[in-house]
C-alpha cells in the first residue's frame, strides 16, 4: 500500500459511509462560498491598556459602523451610542444603568432585542455551525435561537421567542447581556493580527498580555520590544538591563513589580550609595544605564560580526569628552565612579551582584515566563496570511536597494532565509535548557543591531542620555526605509517571502507615521501599509493622531485613522467613542469568499481529497459501510 492509500484508508475511518463523504463535501463546498471574516491589524500597543482595550472592543469601528448601518432610521444618535457603549463594556455599563435605575424589563426587551439584531447581522457570513461554537456554552441554545426565528402564519415563534425573552429578564438578563455582548465583539473580527511592540512606554503591557490570551483567534509578529523582553526572560543580561532602564525611564515600574515580581530594590540600594547627590530615580535610571552600557560592550566585543564597535562609548570618554561617529562631544555628565578606565566593560562586584538578582527575578517569574511563552506560542518573525506579508521592522537593505546578507552563527544570511534563521534562533534561546551564549547575545542583537529585521536603525542611547546637542542623538536608519517608498522594492520583498506582487500588500509597523508632516501610510502605490499604532501618548504630539489601525474584510482594505482614547470612565460616563477617520486602501471587484483565503486552499485541497475517497469508494477499491 503506496502513502496515498494509508492516508485515504485512514480517511475513510472518519467518513465510513458514502451519504457522510457526500454530506461533508457538500458543507466544505458551501463554506467556499461565504464572505471572508473580517481581519483586524493592530501594532505598537506599547503598554497602552485602556486606549488598546478600547480599539479591540470597537473593533477600530466596526461595531460602531454596523449599529449605525441598522439602527439609523429607528434609533438615535445617543441612543445607538448607548447601545455601542453598552456592547464594548457590558459589566461596567450595567453597572450604570442599575445605579440610575434604567434597568426596566422594558429597557432589558429592547437591548436585548437590538443586540440579537447586531449579533444576527454579524453571524451571516460564518456557518450556523461556526456561530455556535463562538457562543458561550450556557446561552448557546437559548441565542442560536433567537439568531435562527423564522416568522410563520401562526406567529408561533414570535410568541415562543417573547416567552424565551420574558423568562430571561425574569432571571439573570445582566448576564445574558454580557454574553450577547461578547459574541457580538467575536463575530466583528475573525482574526486579529498584532503586527509587533506590546511591551514598554505604557504602564499596562502586562494586562494587554492577560487580554490577548483570551482572544479567539490572534497572531503575533514579534517587535523589538517584544524580543527584548523574551530576551530578558531567556536570562540575557544585557536584554533585562534595557528592560529595567525602559521602565524607570518611561515610569512603568510597576509593571516590572507588581506585573512580574521583579524587585528593584537592589538597583535602589546600590544606586543611592553610588549616586547619593541625586534623587533616588534618577539614581536608579545611571546605575543601570551604565551597568546596560558595560554589558553591551561585553557583547559588542565579543561579537564582532555585529560590526557595532562605535558603540563602545565608554571607553572612549576622556576630559570630559566622547567621541561618536568621529565627532567629539561633550558630556553634561562626568560622574562615572564605576567604570575603570583601563576596563571600562567590566562590572564592579556591586553591578555584578544587583546583575545577578534581576536575573534571578526574571527568569524564575512565573507570570513573565508565562506571558512569553504565550508570545512564542502565537508569535514569530513574520506571518504571511490570506495573501499579505506582516512584520514588525524591516528587510535590511544594501545602499543600492538590494537585499543586505549579514553573517551570523557562522553563516551568511539575507532576505527570509535571515527572517527564519532569527525566529529559530530566537526559540532556542528561551527553551533551550542549555542557556547558550550565542543565542542570548542574538536576542540582545535583534533588539537593537542595525541590522536587525526588528530595527534597522542605529540607536544613540547614550548620546541621548549623555550628550545635549542634538546632533549626536540622530539615528541612522537602514536603507530599508528609503526604498520601502518604491513598489519596485516591495515586489522585491513580496516574491523573496513567496507572495504574488500583483495581490499581496506587505503590513508594517514599528515606525510612527507623522500625519502632522504630511507623512503617509500607505506607501508604495499601496503595496505597503505602516500602521504603527501610535497608542503611546508620547508619540501624539510628534504624529498629530494616535496611530492607524487597518481592517481587512470581503469588500477590500480600509486604514483607519484614530484619534487619540481619553479614558474608559469618559467612555462609560459619556458614550464617548475614539474617532476614526476611515481610508479605502483597496476595493475588491467581486467580494472575496472564503475561497480566496487560506483557509479556503485547505478546505479546497480536503475537497479534493474527499472526492477521490469516493472514487475509491465507488471503484471498490476502499469498502464503504453501507447506510444502516
Amino acid at each position: 500500500m503506496d502513502e496515498r492509500t494509508r492516508y485515504l484508508t485512514l480517511l475513510s475511518e472518519k467518513y465510513p459511509t458514502v451519504r457522510s463523504l457526500s454530506r461533508e463535501i457538500i458543507n466544505l463546498t458551501a463554506i467556499l462560498n461565504l464572505p471572508k471574516g473580517t481581519e483586524h491589524f493592530m501594532s505598537d500597543i506599547h503598554g497602552e491598556y485602556e486606549a488598546f482595550c478600547h480599539i479591540l472592543n470597537n473593533c477600530s469601528g466596526v461595531v460602531r459602523e454596523k449599529v449605525d448601518m441598522l439602527f439609523k432610521g429607528s434609533l438615535s444618535r445617543n441612543e445607538r451610542k448607548e447601545i455601542c457603549t453598552l456592547i464594548y463594556y457590558p459589566k461596567e455599563k450595567l453597572h450604570l444603568v442599575r445605579k440610575a435605575q434604567e434597568n426596566t424589563p422594558e429597557w432589558y426587551e429592547e437591548t436585548i432585542n437590538n443586540m440579537i439584531e447586531i449579533a444576527r447581522a454579524l453571524s451571516s457570513k460564518y456557518t450556523r455551525s461556526k456561530v455556535r461554537k463562538a457562543m458561550p456554552d450556557d446561552y448557546a441554545y437559548i441565542i442560536d435561537e433567537l439568531l435562527h426565528a423564522q416568522r410563520d402564519e401562526d406567529d408561533n415563534q414570535v410568541r415562543y421567542h417573547s416567552k424565551i425573552l420574558e423568562t430571561i429578564i425574569s432571571l439573570d438578563p445582566d448576564d445574558f447581556v454580557i454574553s450577547l455582548a461578547g459574541l457580538i465583539k467575536r463575530l466583528a473580527v475573525d482574526r486579529l493580527h498584532i503586527v509587533g511592540d506590546i511591551f514598554d512606554r505604557g504602564e499596562s503591557a502586562d494586562k494587554i498580555v492577560d487580554l490577548l490570551m483570551k482572544y479567539h483567534s490572534l497572531d503575533i509578529e514579534w517587535g523589538n520590544h517584544d524580543i527584548l523582553w523574551m530576551g530578558a526572560a531567556s536570562g540575557c543580561e544585557a536584554s533585562i538591563a534595557n528592560v529595567v532602564r525602559n521602565g524607570i525611564k518611561y515610569g512603568t515600574v510597576g509593571t516590572l513589580e507588581s506585573g512580574y515580581g521583579i524587585s528593584l530594590r537592589e538597583l535602589a540600594l546600590f544606586a543611592e550609595k553610588t549616586y547619593s547627590n541625586r534623587n533616588p530615580m534618577d539614581a536608579a535610571l545611571k546605575a543601570i544605564s551604565v551597568i546596560q552600557f558595560k554589558l553591551e560592550g561585553q557583547i559588542i566585543l565579543r561579537r564582532p560580526e555585529y560590526e557595532m564597535s562605535d558603540r563602545l562609548l565608554l571607553g572612549s570618554m576622556k576630559d570630559g569628552f566622547v567621541v561618536s561617529e568621529g565627532m567629539r562631544y561633550r558630556l553634561n555628565d562626568t560622574e562615572f565612579p564605576t567604570v575603570n578606565p583601563d576596563s571600562p566593560y567590566e562590572l564592579t562586584k556591586e553591578e555584578a551582584e544587583v546583575v545577578d538578582k534581576l536575573k534571578a527575578d526574571f527568569m524564575n517569574s512565573a507570570r513573565l515566563r508565562k506571558h512569553v511563552a504565550f508570545l512564542y506560542d502565537r508569535g514569530s518573525m513574520y506571518k504571511r496570511f490570506n495573501g499579505n506579508l506582516l512584520y514588525h521592522g524591516c528587510v535590511p537593505l544594501k545602499e543600492d536597494g538590494t537585499l543586505d546578507t549579514v553573517t551570523h552563527f557562522g553563516r551568511e544570511y539575507c532576505g527570509r532565509d535571515y527572517f527564519d534563521m532569527a525566529d529559530s534562533r530566537a526559540r532556542s534561546a528561551f527553551f533551550s535548557k542549555e542557556k547558550a551564549r550565542d543565542e542570548l547575545d542574538f536576542m540582545w542583537y535583534l533588539w537593537c543591531g542595525r541590522k536587525s529585521p526588528l530595527c534597522g536603525r542605529n540607536i544613540k542611547t547614550f548620546e541621548r542620555l549623555f550628550i545635549d546637542d542634538t546632533a549626536a542623538h540622530h539615528e541612522e536608519k537602514n536603507p530599508y526605509y528609503r526604498y520601502y517608498e518604491t513598489e519596485y522594492t516591495c515586489k522585491l520583498i513580496l516574491a523573496e517571502f513567496g507572495l504574488s506582487w500583483q495581490m499581496a500588500h506587505i503590513v508594517n509597523g514599528h515606525t510612527p507615521v507623522r500625519t502632522v508632516k504630511g507623512e503617509l501610510p500607505i506607501r508604495a502605490n499601496g503595496r505597503l501599509l505602516v500602521i504603527d499604532g501610535g497608542f503611546c501618548r508620547d508619540y501624539h504630539e510628534k504624529t498629530g493622531i494616535a496611530g492607524y489601525t487597518l481592517i481587512y474584510n470581503s469588500h477590500g482594505l480600509r486604514l483607519k485613522a484614530h484619534h487619540p482614547f481619553e479614558s474608559i470612565s469618559e467612555a462609560l460616563g459619556e458614550n464617548k467613542d475614539i474617532h476614526s477617520d476611515s481610508e479605502i486602501v483597496e476595493t475588491e471587484s467581486g467580494r472575496v469568499m472564503v475561497e480566496n483565503t487560506d483557509d479556503g486552499e485547505v478546505i479546497r485541497e480536503k475537497i479534493a481529497d474527499l472526492y477521490e475517497l469516493l472514487e475509491l469508494y465507488h471503484r471498490g477499491v476502499l469498502k464503504f459501510r453501507e447506510e444502516v
